[in-house]
């Protein structure tokens, strides 16, 4: 894609004589676990500002409900997570990434205990559950069903509390800075301050997905795709936009927000029936309910195809009620609101837009193809997830991998000078191009029409099912919708939203519309089997007129404690 196609490089004009300055050593982009977890990795001697486009209460994180996984189990070992992670992902993670993320599991879930985090206990030990595509018990939770509401009430204490870290929450992030191709910080908006450049030695991105492009989706209103767009405006290289996982049971109930039904429901022996209350999953499936989520998406798409029916139901009837109550209070709580006994009646899902896959490629220590721009957790394209991530490692990838950039940021200002010459500020100047910047601003658009539109668009054509006519139906509106929305300047974050999603929507489908096969959560209908030629990853960046392709990483995980249950020197909490 060409930068002309690409729309332009900043969304707003702005000029460094003209709006206030902030230093800062590290800037993060974004308030969710990956984010906070980052802030806190980086040296205390070092100043930390977090800008966080919500409140921080607000995240994609704190409404994860499943858990952490992680070997804990003394009966499981790291090659058995491994090998699960692998076999969802469809032959496209990296398994040295995998092995080690893995292995850093335990470790960052005895932090999180060190920190406050209440995990549920059995018998005074922890109470490990167990989802679709895990071969042992080994996901961690806490409040039965409200495991990222737990963990984020922990880790944000500990961030607020810490005196290197500055929060400004209710920020908008409208661009990356860059001169000369290296990050130099980023361009914000408040309500109260206005526009703000923040110059940062080091920038780490961890603004979470872009589920809020799909009508259907189980992520909060701030999930608009906002990190992946910036970093291609600016220059960073993104991979596999074509994966965006579907969790499979979301509740769907008329005037209901489209609450997901945790992965543990199915642990716990919920079974999926159509409309005629029959169980269909083993039909699909030797795991039945307990296939990885691409597996049952695609089940339930089928039935529901198969049944002209707009939904399937959880049937939770023939376990014990006193224990479904008490292993999913939120749950049980969310469906008495309609009318609905979780433990007793048919509870209606269908599967909605959950988690995307694909992102800013970023290395091992979390570095992108931009100097000075680190990111982590599910902004990222890291090699853990492949083609459809394994349940409950989205909670680990933040942890881990903002661990790794915060120490990563750390470790390159202790080798840097801290000479005058640190912050060096570019004249960035009007670097825009657009009928509004030429004073012909055009009649004013319904922004929300566009966005509802574009939603809807995505899930028809760009949903769990994909084929190549739908895919250019797709294309053909959404590049006819970027030529009148994307050159406009805007004054506030509904317009430069709208134009992130129709950034990231576009890259979608484009992505969507190269791979010919079916792997993992990218289904096409023309295209119903995996191919070897495809074993391989889409690259995209903003200047360049075609994708490129990578190939996948055949790595082998170290032998070194393949068998090994938890890391050395680790104690079981």
């Amino acid at each position: 894609m060409n930068a002309e196609s690409a729309g332009p490089r900043y969304l707003v004009p702005f000029g460094p004589k003209r709006v206030p300055h902030w230093f800062t050593d590290v800037l993060v982009l974004g308030g969710g676990l990956a984010g906070l977890r980052a802030a806190l990795a980086v040296d205390p001697k070092c100043s930390v500002l977090v800008v966080n486009k919500d409140d921080l209460k607000d995240s994609s994180s704190q409404w994860a409900q499943g858990g952490i996984a992680g070997v804990i189990d003394p009966e499981d070992r790291f090659a058995n997570h491994v090998a699960d992670t692998l076999t969802a992902g469809g032959e496209l993670c990296d398994p040295a990434v995998v092995d080690g993320v893995v292995r850093e599991a335990p470790q960052r879930i005895d932090e999180l205990i060190d920190w406050g985090t209440q995990f549920d206990l059995r018998d005074g030990e922890l109470d490990l559950g167990r989802e679709g595509g895990h071969s042992h018990h080994r996901i961690v939770h806490a409040l039965g069903d409200a495991t990222g509401r737990e963990v984020m009430r922990a880790v944000i204490n500990r961030a607020v509390g810490s005196p290197n870290i500055e929060v400004w929450p209710e920020t908008f992030t409208i661009d990356l800075v860059t001169e000369a191709g290296v990050c130099r910080g980023a361009l914000v908006w408040h309500p109260q301050r206005g526009k703000t450049l923040i110059w940062a030695r080091r920038t780490i991105l961890a603004t979470g997905g872009a589920g809020q492009i799909y009508r259907e989706s189980t992520n909060p209103a701030g999930a608009s795709g906002d990190g992946i767009a910036l970093a291609w405006r600016a220059g960073a290289t993104v991979r596999d936009m074509e994966f965006m996982q579907f969790h499979p049971t979301v509740l769907y109930i008329a005037g209901g927000s489209r609450s997901l039904i945790t992965e543990a429901v199915r642990g716990a022996g919920a079974h999926l029936i159509d409309r005629a209350g029959r169980r269909f999953m083993p039909e699909f499936d030797p795991r039945g309910e307990l296939a990885p989520r691409d597996v049952v998406s695609r089940a339930i798409t089928e039935v529901m195809r198969r049944t002209a029916h707009a939904n399937v139901y959880l049937d939770l009837s023939h376990l014990d009620s006193v224990m479904v109550r008490q292993r999913f209070p939120g749950m049980a709580k969310l469906c008495q609101k309609f009318g609905l006994d979780l433990a007793t009646d048919r509870i209606p899902v269908r599967p909605g837009a959950h988690y995307m896959i694909g992102g800013v490629v970023v290395n091992e220590q979390g570095r992108t193809s931009i100097p000075h721009l680190l990111a982590a957790g599910e902004v990222t394209s890291s090699g853990l997830h492949g083609a459809n991530r394994l349940a409950s490692n989205s909670l680990l990838e933040g942890l881990v991998f903002g661990s790794r950039v915060g120490e990563q940021a750390s470790r390159d200002l202790a080798a840097e000078p801290t000479d005058g010459e640190v912050f060096t500020v570019p004249m960035i100047g009007n670097q825009r191009v657009g009928a509004a910047a030429e004073g012909l601003p055009g009649e004013p658009l319904d922004l929300a029409d566009i966005r509802n539109s574009l939603r809807s668009l995505m899930w028809r054509h760009v949903g769990v099912e994909r084929s190549g006519a739908s895919l250019g139906e797709a294309a053909d509106t959404v590049a006819s919708w970027c030529r009148y929305v994307l050159p406009r300047q805007f004054a506030n974050p509904q317009g430069w939203q709208l134009q992130n999603l129709l950034e990231v929507g576009r890259l979608m489908i484009q992505a969507a519309t190269a791979r010919c096969e079916t792997r993992g959560v990218h289904v096409r209908s023309d295209f119903p089997e995996s191919s070897p030629a495809w074993h391989r990853h889409l690259c995209w960046q903003r200047d360049r007129d075609e994708p490129w392709f990578e190939s996948v990483k055949t790595t082998p995980p170290t032998a070194a404690g393949v068998g090994d249950c938890r890391p050395a020197g680790s104690s079981q909490k």
